[in-house]
């Protein structure tokens, strides 16, 4: 009788999904620290801006040289190395001059400077968890793995929100940063104790388990499986991953949903606050429910997205969860952005971020499956255009605020989500990207 395949596979997934949420909760404390931060540091909502666009700036710049580095150092080294960067920014970020100590010119120049810091070293997670996904799971069975791991990050936020708001209540925004702080350099260690670059690397992963994730792959792909060959002249530079059309297009359309995700990520919490009224307290809840339904959407459109692509194919099975999701995200914005109940707001802007996320697996599971070897670096380029647009969201929404009023700047999100489904309709996932057609 055969030996049944092991299942640590889904160890190391779970490790990553942790790696995850640490990620969200040390990167989205100043969204929920944005109106004590404010007051504190005398700034307005347009300086305000500036400071979340450097975060998306340093987020953006290093998506694809994140990518590059999964592919070349392998998931096991670089994960640790950034995890570990994140708890030692979350301590710097404490220590940013207050107004009593230092001008605004100072105080604006260090917050920037540190988040963009911030925004480059949580910028390669993603792109090197492709990498990781793409090597532990079988082909065809990557969207669900990839939800969880985003259903990770929102259930950060969702943790992050209610007990953030009330630390800072307490004890202030910068006590409550060093409490944070340590979380990365336990995510660093518990990936560096646990997972290794390949699944024939682990000492657990018997034969039966290699054979279920090389299942479906061509010999060659299998091979890359087990030893990553150092046949450098069939290496891809982000260039080549870029000219492809059905990379280009995952870009733009990814980058049309993330303007809505940047919604949610940069203003969500202050919009309840400031706009809606809610006390912080109430509105750290509200913020936390709204992420909730984002990592329930996570999953759901994960586990859709794999069953369809079994049944349908890649191609339709990628395009219909995003698809309906960014319609019907777009459509819950534009209500929640209008209605005139508060309450009724949060929860049809709660909806607009659970079908939003709904998208996720399937985006990842297209890079994957288009990139194939270069997972890493195709990922890399879709969210480097994901996180350019959330530079434009964090300027365009406060400017859009202040001249049309807060209603307009949060519905107009509507349009990019509808854009980007057109998009997706383009996509071809079952046609992987090819070096040898690439030329500089």
């Amino acid at each position: 009788m055969p030996n049944k395949a092991t299942n640590i596979r889904w160890r190391v997934l779970s490790i990553l999904i942790f790696v995850s949420f640490v990620s969200y909760v040390l990167r989205s404390n100043l969204s929920i620290a944005a109106p004590a931060m404010i007051v504190d540091l005398n700034l307005t909502e347009i300086q305000w801006g500036w400071v979340l666009a450097a975060f998306t700036a340093g987020y953006a710049l290093f998506q694809i040289p994140g990518g590059l580095m999964g592919d070349r150092f392998g998931p096991r080294k670089s994960l640790a190395l950034i995890a570990s960067l994140w708890a030692v920014l979350t301590l710097v970020t404490s220590l940013v001059p207050g107004s009593s100590t230092a001008s605004l010119g100072l105080i604006l120049t260090s917050l920037i400077t540190v988040r963009f810091l911030v925004g480059a070293a949580h910028a390669p997670i993603f792109p090197v968890m492709n990498c990781s996904i793409e090597r532990w799971f079988p082909t065809g069975s990557w969207a669900f793995p990839l939800s969880l791991s985003s259903t990770g990050l929102t259930l950060g936020f969702a943790a992050t929100a209610p007990l953030l708001a009330w630390m800072i209540t307490q004890w202030g925004w910068r006590q409550s940063f060093l409490v944070l702080a340590p979380f990365g350099f336990l995510a660093a260690w518990l990936w560096w104790w646990y997972s290794r670059d390949n699944p024939s690397q682990h000492v657990a992963v018997n034969t039966a388990e290699v054979d279920l994730i090389q299942a479906g792959l061509l010999p060659a792909e299998a091979e890359n499986q087990v030893v990553r060959a150092a046949d450098d002249d069939q290496k891809a530079t982000w260039k080549q991953v870029l000219k492809n059309r059905d990379v280009a297009l995952l870009m733009l359309s990814y980058s049309a949903m993330n303007f809505v995700f940047y919604d949610v990520f940069n203003w969500f919490y202050y919009y309840l606050v400031t706009v809606r009224g809610f006390d912080p307290t109430t509105a750290g809840l509200a913020t936390s429910s709204q992420w909730i339904t984002g990592a329930i959407g996570a999953a759901a459109g994960g586990w859709v997205c794999d069953r369809l692509s079994r049944r349908l194919g890649l191609r339709w099975g990628c395009r219909w969860p995003v698809v309906v999701g960014l319609v019907l995200s777009g459509l819950f914005l534009v209500a929640g952005a209008t209605t005139e109940s508060a309450y009724l707001a949060v929860i049809l802007l709660a909806l607009c971020f659970l079908f939003n996320q709904l998208t996720e697996g399937a985006y990842w599971a297209s890079s994957i499956a288009i990139g194939g070897r270069y997972a890493g670096t195709a990922g890399g380029v879709m969210n480097t255009g994901a996180n350019l647009m959330g530079i434009v969201n964090a300027l365009l929404v406060p400017t859009v605020a202040a001249l049309l009023g807060w209603t307009f700047a949060m519905a107009m999100g509507g349009v990019f989500a509808l854009v980007g489904a057109g998009l997706m309709l383009l996509v071809r996932a079952d046609r992987p990207f090819d070096v040898k057609e690439c030329t500089i």
